[in-house]
């Protein structure tokens, strides 16, 4: 039997893709970028107008195949129509909380300083911390995030729950789960293994975070085009 190997793409083939990637991409402009790659790992820099951007180009790039990690020095710089004080800021952030019902506002403090907002608390589950994020990641005026909301060890964790996390690495159609292993002491998750992407090595991740009583993952999986 003969078995067909994916050919390892060059730094700069992975350049073109990235860059073919942004210019998918309605929310951002490949011209506002600059991308460099080496070793697989690309670098963005420049400046963009606004954090939804920033972030958006990050996740662009990290779903290129071969790509083994990106680091992001995009720099953030709001347009004179988009600035807003930090007490305004902090209250639009607050009200976009309470407006959404499946995150817990009232458990969670915020903070903004020089229009980076950040997030702390105990939340319930995994779901409800990401929720936080994502529900303020698009508002105009935000410089950055820092998610330091945690999530409460109030669920036990279930007894299969090994197993029941194994199977949902299974059912995920991204990853490869012959190729990662799975060992949880308390309410932490250890992943180990090999993955083709950062966007496998993500979904993985993701699957062990939404198993009951889980507050804490260790992703150690690396990424191996």
């Amino acid at each position: 039997m003969t078995t067909l190997q994916t050919p390892v793409r060059t730094d700069r083939q992975l350049q073109e893709d990235v860059i073919e990637e942004l210019s998918w991409n309605p929310q951002v402009h490949p011209n506002e970028v600059g991308i460099s790659v080496q070793d697989g790992i690309v670098t963005l820099s420049g400046w963009v107008d606004s954090y939804a951007k920033r972030w958006a180009a990050e996740r662009a790039a990290l779903r290129v195949r071969g790509v083994r990690a990106v680091a992001n020095d995009l720099l953030v710089k709001l347009p004179v129509t988009a600035e807003r004080t930090d007490a305004d800021l902090a209250r639009i952030v607050v009200e976009r909380l309470v407006w959404d019902a499946s995150i817990p506002s009232q458990e969670i403090q915020v903070a903004v300083s020089r229009g980076w907002v950040t997030l702390a608390g105990l939340v319930e589950n995994e779901f409800q911390r990401q929720a936080a994020a994502r529900a303020i990641r698009h508002l105009a005026g935000i410089a950055g995030v820092t998610n330091q909301l945690g999530v409460r060890k109030s669920a036990p964790v279930a007894a299969d729950v090994k197993l029941r996390i194994e199977r949902a690495l299974v059912r995920n159609a991204e990853t490869d789960a012959s190729k990662i292993k799975v060992e949880i002491v308390q309410h932490r998750v250890t992943l180990r293994g090999t993955v083709r992407s950062w966007a496998e090595r993500r979904a993985a991740e993701a699957s062990a975070r939404w198993a009951p009583g889980i507050t804490e993952v260790d992703n150690q999986i690396e990424v191996r085009p």
